[in-house]
């Protein structure tokens, strides 16, 4: 604390404002008035300002005084959430931890992560939802979710966001496809493309759809879907053509059953990231999950970005 000051004199102040008298702060800290007064004179001394003014029997709080209130409260619950916060490291975690993410989230980062968790944590109940952004960031909002993990949306107000994964979004097509040939696609050559795409409303389908209106380019959409397996499907079934994340298309490049190009001087990303309720203090389900997907990120940065050679 600031020169002599110190916790028992911000419990004093407290308590005076609380039950409105010296005496009653005596009662209520089990300590005599006359201790209570004393301190008090040391603290004013301390400051040069009066804490509170006496007035008969009656007490008010001065303006310094109420600033040292208000402190006295942020310290204190500080120190209740430090406390509680270390008590709860020695405890397993138990209840139930609801989910939320997007498709590619449920496929390609949740299997691995949420099974180091569960190793971790036994007594956790896992309860995972699949959803949209839109969808993801209403669970949340209504408490049906506690965490979600997304490709992230603009500013929000009322939730946090932390992103954790810049995905490299990739030109697929089937490999014999005249573009499959090509490592770099020209942004004209798309024009036209009968294209297989993310649905509307989506994060994903805005971010092509605004390359799509810097480039001028005018796509023949045949088929909207929030599935990223549908839209590989369909590509390799030669129906069309897609912009996907690299994550999801890795292993079909892999086994020669999708090609992937980069679009020349273009590149694409997404990024995916955590998104939680603001709150005073996080639950430690929710600290915990985070924790976890940190321990075990790298693996995850190295496959949301195509090697140079694929």
């Amino acid at each position: 604390m600031l020169g002599g000051m110190d916790l028992r004199q911000l419990e004093i102040i407290r308590a005076i404002a609380e039950t409105g008298s010296f005496t009653g702060a005596g009662d209520k800290l089990h300590v005599s008035q006359s201790a209570i007064s004393r301190q008090v004179l040391l603290l004013e001394a301390e400051l040069g300002e009066s804490v509170f003014h006496r007035i008969g029997r009656r007490i008010r709080i001065t303006p310094a005084g109420e600033s040292l209130l208000q402190l006295s409260h942020r310290v204190f619950q500080d120190l209740e959430d430090t406390v509680a916060a270390i008590g709860d490291t020695r405890e397993a975690l138990r209840g139930t931890m609801r989910l939320v993410g997007s498709m590619t989230v449920c496929l390609y980062v949740f299997p691995t992560l949420l099974a180091e968790v569960r190793r971790r944590h036994p007594q956790l109940d896992l309860k995972i939802a699949v959803g949209s952004g839109e969808r993801s960031t209403a669970l949340l909002r209504s408490g049906a979710a506690d965490l979600g993990l997304v490709t992230v949306p603009g500013e929000i107000s009322d939730l946090v966001s932390v992103p954790v994964l810049r995905e490299e979004l990739l030109l697929v097509t089937y490999p014999a496809h005249p573009l499959a040939r090509r490592r770099a696609v020209r942004p004209a050559d798309l024009t036209r493309q009968p294209f297989i795409l993310f649905e509307t409303g989506s994060i994903t389908r805005r971010l092509v759809e605004e390359f799509f209106t810097r480039e001028r380019i005018e796509p023949e959409i045949v088929m909207e879907t929030e599935n990223v397996e549908i839209i590989k499907a369909m590509v390799r079934h030669g129906l069309g053509i897609s912009i996907i994340p690299w994550q999801a298309a890795a292993a079909d490049v892999r086994t020669k059953q999708l090609s992937c190009s980069r679009i020349a001087d273009h590149a694409l990303y997404r990024d995916t990231g955590w998104l939680y309720p603001k709150m005073r203090r996080i639950p430690r389900s929710v600290s915990e999950v985070m924790r976890v997907f940190e321990e075990i990120r790298p693996q995850f940065d190295a496959v949301v970005r195509a090697p140079e050679s694929y």
